[in-house]
């Protein structure tokens, strides 16, 4: 069976460490830590990000739209039954 236990210094855990060390060593370790969490990120390629950013434009004009048609028509509705002014 394989060796499942954590290989990591007791410093590097957090959670319940807090206040151990200095606080320059503790950005430090935040920096570090940062950095190794990016290192393991899968970045997109240039045609998956503008794929990407083409469809959440696309998503986000057609909400906007169907928000403005509700609004209006709402807003025409209440002044029909509430006699708000002319239609």
């Amino acid at each position: 069976m394989a060796d499942t236990r954590e290989t990591t210094a007791p410093s590097d855990r957090g959670g319940s460490g807090r206040g151990k060390g200095s606080l320059p060593s503790r950005v430090a370790l935040f920096f570090r830590q940062t950095a190794a969490e990016l290192r393991k990120v899968i970045w997109p390629d240039r045609r998956t990000l503008v794929t990407y950013t083409t469809v959440v434009i696309v998503f986000v004009t057609a909400l906007t739209v169907l928000v403005s048609v509700l609004d209006y028509l709402f807003g025409r509705g209440v002044l029909f039954v509430f006699g708000g002014g002319k239609l």
